[in-house]
């Protein structure tokens, strides 16, 4: 019923996976990770059990194909699962019935697993393990180009309807906000890969925002976020983080005067960024005295 990919980036650690299929809601069913401890993707009669169960056998210190094992024993079903795990070494273990829908099998091999049922060919899980190796990128952008080329070889025989993408921290954080790189979904679209594409590149713009330093150009942010599909007032708040943290308070003052005339409700959206540090003290106050 799906396609789908676990990876593991080796230079980050990050954790993840990706998945599309003609089933509605397939990413809230099939795609689990946890930052410092693995990656899941279960699918073909969807068992999500294999998600949370597995995730926590993997933080007992499991290896995947223990950890698999133990739970295919217990599972009735296991003949029409398919199912696939990977660990925050870059181990992994993959499953797939023999009563699974053909084209049916999985390819894996360190730091990623490929898997797919009801293609329209069995060049697809090759595909996607090829395209994942071949990409040099970040793992978001691994995985998406390994969804492209699984559509490409074939891709599930009964169309697309959904899609999701899952990608986590290699180790823990103090802050779960920060495990959480991407967590995407797109329940139910007539181009679930596109439109993930389009919801990578918006969460890709935010997060770089999100993390302006005192390096970063103004001019540059501002159309990097323009660029992603980011609305003129979120490019001009790129702006305004990137000249507070250079110090160029002039600047910073104007756009916040300009986001201000605009939405005078946003204000009080200032005062907030300034008691988290997100600009100097004393910045809102020229806007008041303009």
């Amino acid at each position: 019923m799906t396609y789908s990919i676990v990876g593991r980036d080796p230079d980050t650690g990050e954790l993840g996976v990706a998945v599309q299929s003609r089933a509605f809601n397939t990413g809230a069913a099939c795609a689990w990770a946890e930052a410092g401890v693995g990656a899941i993707a279960t699918q073909s009669f969807t068992e999500r059990r294999y998600g949370p169960r597995g995730l926590a056998l993997l933080a007992e210190g499991r290896n995947p194909r223990e950890a698999l094992d133990e739970l295919l024993a217990a599972d009735e079903g296991r003949e029409i699962r398919q199912v696939a795990f990977l660990d925050v070494h870059g181990a992994t273990a993959a499953h797939t019935g023999e009563s699974c829908i053909p084209h049916a099998g999985d390819e894996s091999t360190t730091n990623v697993s490929a898997q797919g049922n009801m293609l329209r060919s069995p060049d697809v899980w090759p595909a996607m393990r090829e395209a994942f190796d071949a990409t040099s990128a970040t793992l978001a952008e691994r995985l998406l180009a390994a969804l492209d080329a699984a559509e490409a070889a074939g891709g599930d025989y009964r169309g697309r309807q959904a899609a999701g993408l899952v990608v986590v921290s290699g180790e823990r954080d103090e802050q779960p906000s920060v495990d959480r790189v991407f967590d995407l979904r797109v329940d139910d679209h007539q181009d679930p890969l596109g439109e993930l594409r389009r919801l990578h590149r918006l969460a890709a713009a935010y997060r770089r925002r999100n993390r302006i330093d005192e390096t970063a150009d103004p001019a540059e942010e501002r159309e990097v976020a323009r660029a992603a599909g980011l609305r003129d007032d979120e490019a001009a708040l790129a702006a305004l983080f990137a000249h507070a943290r250079r110090g160029e308070t002039d600047e910073a003052v104007a756009l916040i005067g300009e986001l201000v005339d605009a939405e005078p409700l946003s204000r009080a959206a200032f005062e907030r960024y300034e008691a988290l540090g997100l600009i100097q003290p004393g910045l809102l106050d020229r806007v008041r005295d303009r």
